[in-house]
């Protein structure tokens, strides 16, 4: 192994058989291309030649061409070994610090300056070589430096400097110092360093030179240090590299809202179900919002950025402008005054500028595929049909100016249907309140209050919080079951032919009666399932008394049969409770209800009062069915407030 004490004699010596040695000068687009041809013109293989660097141009962003320059000799008898001289805790150091960083030689750079000549060795990151002490001592012999410090070039291999060391002493030249001009562009936007390179006995330009020059030029600003550093290790000569760069004003952002629900109405959103299939009905077109929901925040104007010209000359940004908000009806400013708040229950909406809740939805024709169903926290209008399959759900009133067809209907108040109501299995109406249509046919209904149809009311469902009232010319209702708590009037009720049965029920809550029925049906099956669990108990305790015992298996299966039926009785207490309720209910109801026709009632209607079932089984004329001590009886026909109401009227 050669010591440094060795590599420095061998320099020596290397100097004096460079001098003897012939020469040439080469360029290229490369470094590769410039050694190729100094092989050729010298005659020895690529690994024969050493070579300086003598100029190099790089591109940059594509601009410029790329050209390299070299003197290029053959490689002499002095052969220079690798040493790696690293200490065992600084090689366990970057093992660690390898993980981390990408993969990266070590470099060495030399400079020469007036007050010496300084090296800098960084070390590999990642998986990368160390550079060799022969790049080190090529580098030395270049600018032709020979007595240099051993023992601190041997620490720096040995514990790398993040700057430059001074190394040697330099006899400086300053008539062959590097060269450097600073332009700038001619609205300071741009500032460019041009450098010459050192000639022999000349210094380099540190990045400290570097800034002092530019600030001596004026540049103050929009430096790209990083790049300013990486030019001071690396320079490239005779190329204009832009250095600085402004910074452009950055204007003000001016107010504005930032709005939390969809703005643009033809932003469809499509649902997809279940099965991965587009619903093309639920279109969510309407922006449903409810009270005190935020609907938009306003921001601030901002202020503007300046910019800087590269001599640190700024370039006035503008500051944004506030715009005055003006808030539509039904929203309001939280206490923060930037926060919009909706007063009701609707649909937000842009108009005219300004943030609107309305509290009623307009449907401008049918709904149907076009529209999607309607969901909507208030009133809703349809001017047209509501189609077969679809739906409107409102938290107000429902008015439909055409026809529901097949359809759903659900209205937290009233339903108005012009032209009458159809239905199939399946789809339903429902009101809060109360629901007014033309006629209705094959329906099933649910209200809170009233149903009132002028036309006829055909083979449907109903059931009312208050009475189903059908008045007219053709008022007449036909087949289904109705069912009102206090009343149920038509023209006429029933069929001639009698072929279509009609129940009307009266004086009975629906909804209470239902959900009646419904326990009495659980408590049917709580009670027969009783029965078998007791039945098997019964069946064990008789094969126990017998036997005096049981097997292991079938004394658990007994102790888990009396635990069910403990269970189930416990079930049946509280569904005995509830029906009781509601029996108490049903019997303590104000009204006890009553059916009138004032034309006609067919035989074959049947009329319920309270739980009181009776058969027509003859026509009767202009009547209405009462309950009295027990019995459901006909009494002469008793006109209902619309009836009053619409004599009044005449």
């Amino acid at each position: 192994m050669v010591d440094f004490a060795g590599l420095q004699a061998a320099v020596r010596e290397r100097l004096e058989i460079d001098s003897a040695i012939t020469s040439v000068e080469t360029e290229g687009a490369t470094l590769e291309s410039a050694i190729s041809e100094a092989a050729t013109l010298l005659g020895v293989p690529l690994r024969d030649i050493e070579y300086e660097i003598l100029e190099r141009h790089t591109s940059i962003f594509g601009i410029g061409e790329n050209i390299c320059k070299i003197r290029a000799y053959q490689r002499g008898d002095v052969k220079i070994e690798d040493e790696r001289i690293v200490d065992d805790d600084v090689d366990e150091y970057f093992e660690e610090a390898s993980v981390l960083e990408e993969d990266a030689d070590g470099q060495v750079f030399v400079q020469c300056r007036r007050d010496g000549v300084y090296m800098k060795i960084t070390a590999p990151s990642g998986n990368g070589e160390w550079a060799d002490k022969s790049t080190a001592l090529h580098l030395l012999s270049k600018r032709r430096i020979t007595d240099f410090d051993i023992n601190l070039i041997n620490n720096l291999f040995k514990m790398p400097e993040t700057d430059y060391v001074r190394v040697a002493d330099f006899q400086n030249m300053s008539f062959n110092d590097s060269v450097v001009s600073v332009e700038i562009s001619e609205q300071e936007t741009k500032a460019f360093i041009e450098v010459s390179p050192p000639k022999t006995g000349g210094c380099d330009f540190s990045y400290e030179d570097y800034s002092e020059t530019l600030k001596n030029n004026g540049v103050v600003y929009g430096i790209n240090e990083e790049l300013l550093k990486s030019f001071a290790d690396n320079p490239i000569y005779r190329e204009k590299i832009c250095i600085a760069v402004s910074t452009k004003p950055i204007d003000g952002r001016d107010s504005y809202l930032e709005y939390f629900f969809e703005t643009e109405p033809g932003n469809v959103k499509l649902s997809e179900g279940a099965d991965g299939k587009v619903n093309f009905k639920e279109l969510n077109i309407i922006q449903n919002v409810t009270k005190d929901q935020k609907l938009a925040k306003l921001y601030k104007a901002e202020k503007g950025r300046n910019g800087y010209t590269v001599t640190g000359k700024p370039l006035p940004a503008r500051d944004g402008k506030d715009f005055p908000v003006t808030l539509g009806k039904n929203v309001r400013f939280a206490e923060d005054g930037l926060t919009i708040l909706a007063d009701i229950n609707g649909q937000a909406v842009i108009a005219n500028g300004k943030i609107n809740v309305e509290s009623v939805y307009t449907v401008d024709g049918a709904v149907n595929l076009r529209t999607g169903n309607i969901v909507f926290l208030g009133n809703v209008i349809v001017t047209g049909n509501v189609e077969e399959g679809f739906s409107v759900k409102a938290s107000g009133n429902i008015e439909v100016y055409g026809l529901s067809d097949k359809a759903t209907l659900t209205a937290g108040g009233d339903i108005i249907v012009r032209q009458g109501i159809t239905g199939k299995k399946g789809e339903s109406v429902s009101a809060g309140r109360s629901i007014w249509a033309k006629f209705i046919e094959n329906a099933t209904l649910a209200v809170g209050s009233m149903v009132v149809v002028s036309d006829g009311i055909l083979n449907s469902t109903i059931d009312a919080g208050k009475c189903i009232i059908c008045q007219g010319k053709r008022a007449a209702i036909i087949g289904g079951h109705l069912r009102a708590v206090e009343e149920i009037s038509a023209k006429s009720l029933g069929s001639p032919s009698g072929n279509t049965e009609t129940i009307c029920e009266v004086g009975t809550d629906p909804k209470k009666k239902t959900a009646r029925e419904a326990l009495e049906e659980k408590k049917l099956k709580l009670s027969t399932a009783l029965a078998d669990v007791n039945l098997n108990i019964k069946s064990l305790n008789n094969i126990k008394q017998q036997r005096q015992s049981l097997p292991e298996d079938k004394e658990v299966y007994l102790r888990e049969l009396m635990e069910s039926s403990d269970k189930i009785n416990d079930e049946l207490k509280k569904l005995n409770n509830d029906i009781d309720e509601i029996n108490v209910f049903l019997q303590n109801l104000p009204s006890r209800g009553r059916v009138s026709a004032s034309a006609k009632i067919h035989s074959g209607v049947v009329i319920v009062i309270r739980d009181i079932k009776h058969i027509i089984t003859s026509d009767y004329k202009a009547s209405t069915f009462i309950l009295e001590n027990g019995l459901v009886r006909a009494v002469s026909y008793i006109e209902t407030d619309a009836d009053v109401q619409q004599r009044a009227a005449k």
